[in-house]
């Protein structure tokens, strides 16, 4: 545009291009930062603008250029080795991720029944968990109750097995089964099925999740001895690499890692470690690492640092290459399949429906980081086995990300971005240094051994408690902004002895009903199954599938197989958390109070003055009470005008504790008459201070006030503190 200034009605031209450059020079970094820090009047730039994460990397204000300039991945191109952008030159366009969400039930027919209902309405592939007891090899009739029904289905036979997958074309479908420590039973079951089927296993696709250091980490210890774990773990990938290639039998999770805890540089580095763990026991076994690569699907949990997370996956597939090819790994060995499943960790049970949002960007970032499938939680998990709403709900999040985002029409849209690329190479750069901490120890089995990784995962959660007892760390709707009126939701966990009782009728019956011929078949098979670990590995497989064809029953097949002799292991088992944990279990014993006294503590707001004197207090403490389930008496309108009013209207209403809620010039002359006028009339009152004007702190202590509450504070403390002395808290 002409800079002649307007006269009269001369006529406006434009000129005939427009220069942004020239009218609005770019700033360099270094004008930038001198305007950001003459803005802060003084203050310190790193204090104010510099973050630092869980994963001990600092977060820049502003990611330029100049940033990435020397980053060594950035020449790295979707589907080329590296691999930081994906292991697909086409990403989802050519090939979408599975929609792989878990079933909640506890029987074979149940299963069955919602996986034909869900798999019509977006899911794209099967994923089937193993309860404890089938976990470890256990009958339903022979396993504690606790642990039939518990964390997955229920399968003891090929009958079990069969009707959890009938009507259903697992050639169309991927199927993933989640066996815990060993794959070994989990791919006889599956040989049996498809030869019943009349299918070729070879033509299944998807993996049999065995994860021994997984199983250990979350029990403490593993059913059998380490020989036999790795020794089974060799013979399934021998067989699998040789009769099922499109199945992987390996599956390292991060998720007892990132469910008790760890940031993500941590649980990259355990996966990686844990995964060369394997390799080297595979190696030591006789099998080639193309074989083991090409056997191993990795599962991360996805957390709510949106950037974070989508920087962890791409820095697992870059770590990932690097490891495999110095293992001597094709190209192909060098592709991670990575599994995701958003987070338990950061689930609540108070205002359950923020649940949605938390899952939804956590699925988010899981896609665009480009993972292979991707379970989402629903949002009431924490609730039991939730029901087709949820269900819906949680299925629906990725079907919403892909056909109405359209997501699936994207290769690594993170890719070039400077702030993405910068955080990808410092996790990768961090993760790989304590991955080789690990190694320096002995391995990730001697690191669990010493507790290495459960001392870490601790001193990290106890820094996000801090953080979020603080409300440094906003949970929304647990310790900021509580919905104080929500309608509780009712739980929905199985009555496990109700279905312990009817496995073990239905086991009952099954076995009476053997015929004398079929006993005599199945004690052959079985002593067939015992020789041929003896033997050699190529019989194993086909040997316990012919067990389970002829009637035998996990347990029986599992005797069979042995635990053999040697190493006992045991560990420190890390125990999942979750982040609101501790505000949660405040509102519970606030709840069971009102429940057995007919009301709740309560707090009345001694709002002092004109309104705009008091409200941003007022307002403050409101939330911060409700928090805690309090109930807050909160008088609307103007506030009160003397000290003697509001100790009145506070004793008239019965209040275990009172808020003085007004300014810090006017504390002085407010404070102490109206405690000693709250102590006079209640001895027992807790008074609370709402600022922390520092220079007036030890008056207003001497003066009786119990408590100061202002931003920053530990919220929890204070909260436990009063409800400890009004005897909510014992």
């Amino acid at each position: 545009m002409s800079d002649e200034p307007h006269q009269g009605s001369r006529e406006i031209k434009l000129e005939n291009q427009l220069n942004l450059s020239k009218d609005f020079p770019p700033p360099t970094y270094e004008e930038w930062r001198a305007a950001a820090e003459a803005s802060l009047e003084g203050a310190s730039f790193e204090k104010k603008l510099v973050t630092q994460t869980y994963e001990g990397i600092d977060l820049q204000p502003i990611y330029t250029g100049e940033d990435i300039g020397n980053l060594s991945h950035l020449g790295q191109k979707p589907g080329f080795p590296g691999f930081g952008r994906g292991t697909r030159a086409s990403g989802y366009p050519g090939q979408s991720w599975e929609i792989c969400q878990e079933i909640p039930a506890v029987f074979a027919g149940q299963f069955n029944e919602i996986l034909k209902h869900d798999l019509q309405r977006g899911q794209t592939g099967i994923a089937l968990g193993l309860d404890r007891a089938s976990r470890i090899g256990l009958d339903s009739d022979a396993a504690p109750a606790d642990d039939v029904g518990k964390s997955g289905m229920a399968i003891s036979t090929l009958a079990d097995f069969s009707t959890a997958l009938a009507d259903i074309n697992i050639k169309q479908f991927p199927l993933h089964i989640d066996t815990g420590y060993s794959a070994m039973e989990a791919l006889m079951l599956l040989r049996a099925f498809t030869e019943r089927q009349g299918e070729r296993i070879d033509a299944i696709n998807g993996s049999i999740d065995a994860d021994p250091l997984g199983f250990l980490v979350v029990h403490g210890k593993l059913p059998v001895s380490l020989d036999t774990v790795f020794d089974r773990m060799a013979r399934v990938v021998r067989w699998a690499g040789a009769h099922a290639p499109q199945l992987k039998t390996i599956g390292i999770s991060g998720l007892p890692y990132h469910h008790a805890g760890a940031d993500a540089v941590r649980e990259l580095a355990y996966v990686l470690a844990t995964a060369v763990e394997y390799i080297n026991r595979l190696l030591e076994r006789g099998i080639h690492i193309d074989t083991i690569a090409g056997n191993m699907r990795f599962t991360f949990g996805m957390g709510a640092f949106y950037f974070m997370e989508i920087a962890k996956i791409r820095a697992a597939r870059m770590l990932w290459a690097k490891i495999a090819a110095a293992c001597g790994g094709n190209s192909a060995s060098q592709k991670m399949t990575i599994h995701a499943r958003t987070s338990t960790y950061n689930q609540t049970r108070y205002d359950p429906y923020v649940n949605m949002l938390r899952t939804t960007t956590e699925a988010f970032s899981a896609v665009v980081a480009g993972v292979d499938s991707l379970f989402t939680n629903p949002f009431n998990e924490r609730f039991g086995s939730g029901d087709e709403f949820s269900r819906r709900t949680a299925r629906n999040t990725q079907v919403l990300l892909k056909d109405e985002s359209r997501l699936d029409c994207l290769i690594d849209p993170a890719g070039g971005s400077y702030f993405v690329e910068t955080l990808t190479f410092q996790v990768a750069q961090k993760a790989w240094k304590l991955f080789q901490d690990i190694e320096a120890k002995g391995g990730m089995l001697k690191a669990l051994r010493s507790g290495f990784p459960q001392e870490e995962i601790k001193a990290v959660e106890q820094k996000r408690k801090a953080d979020i007892a603080r409300r440094k760390s906003i949970i929304v709707g647990t310790n900021f902004s509580a919905h104080v009126k929500e309608k509780r939701l009712e739980t929905t966990f199985p009555d496990y002895q109700a279905v312990h009782s009817k496995r073990t009728q239905f086991l009952e019956k099954y076995k009476e009903a053997r015929s004398v011929e079929q006993k005599a078949e199945i004690k052959e098979k079985l002593s067939q199954l015992k020789n041929a670990f003896i033997s050699g590995w190529e019989d194993v497989i086909n040997a316990g599938a012919e067990a389970f064809l002829a009637g035998a029953t996990l347990g029986e097949v599992t005797a069979a197989a042995g635990g053999g002799e040697g190493e006992s292991i045991t560990v420190t088992p890390l125990e999942p958390r979750r982040a609101a944990e501790m505000f949660e279990e405040l509102r519970d014993v606030v709840e069971a109070y009102k429940k057995k006294n007919g009301s709740g503590p309560r707090v009345f707001l001694a709002t002092m003055g004109p309104l705009p004197r008091y409200k941003a207090r007022a307002d403050f403490s409101q939330s911060f009470f409700e928090v805690g389930g309090f109930d807050v008496i909160y008088p609307q309108g103007e506030g009160f005008k003397t000290p003697e009013a509001v100790v009145e209207a506070a004793a008239a209403s019965k209040a275990h504790g009172v808020v003085i809620c007004s300014t810090d010039e006017t504390y002085p002359g407010l404070v102490p008459p109206i405690t000693r006028g709250l102590k006079e009339k209640n001895p027992d009152i807790i008074v609370v201070l709402a600022g922390n004007p520092k220079d007036q702190l030890e008056t207003h202590r001497q003066a009786g006030v119990d408590e100061f509450i202002y931003s920053g504070v530990d919220v929890y403390q204070v909260l436990a503190n009063i409800l400890s002395r009004m005897g909510v808290l014992l």
